[in-house]
């Protein structure tokens, strides 16, 4: 899909890309200090984004026929609003490409595609320490949440969660 800027074209990942969203994960894991936390595969990301359950979708940022970024979305559900959102997992852009506006254009197809697919909103977290993110979607009238704190259960904790559903003693 060709964007606003020339060089700067969006496609829907395939199957076939399932490598490059890898590598850009980690590089994105990197960037944020987390790369430690980084357990996913090429093949776990075939299964889950292509395989019989779909659950996320990704588009690729190429700029010059090089694919330079990527976006992680999926659907997601507010009961207040009775309406479907749009959630971006993540979103990255290599270094060397920044502020050409590349990330602006991805926010806004997938502002786009929330719009078309009749979400009430579309929204994401930000790290606190990323002041440049932080300012950058300020700067196009993101509103940060600081009323509300995400909470995460995984790993053991999740399991140990689970299991303490007991149904057989219903």
């Amino acid at each position: 899909m060709k964007t606003n800027n020339p060089h700067f074209i969006i496609r829907q990942a395939t199957v076939d890309d399932c490598k490059l969203i890898y590598e850009f994960i980690l590089e994105l894991a990197t960037f944020e200090k987390l790369a430690h936390e980084v357990v996913t595969d090429v093949k776990t990301l075939e299964n889950n984004l292509f395989g019989e359950n779909q659950y996320a979708k990704v588009i690729i940022g190429e700029y010059k026929n090089n694919p330079v970024s990527f976006a992680l979305y999926f659907h997601n559900f507010s009961t207040f609003l009775g309406k479907p959102g749009l959630y971006l997992e993540d979103l990255y852009v290599k270094p060397e490409m920044r502020g050409k506006g590349l990330g602006k254009i991805l926010l806004a197809y997938l502002a786009k595609t929330a719009i078309d697919s009749g979400c009430g909103r579309f929204e994401w977290w930000v790290l606190d320490w990323n002041k440049s993110a932080i300012n950058f979607y300020k700067s196009i009238g993101a509103e940060p949440m600081d009323d509300w704190t995400v909470n995460r259960v995984s790993g053991k904790n999740l399991i140990e969660l689970a299991q303490s559903f007991d149904h057989k003693k219903s």
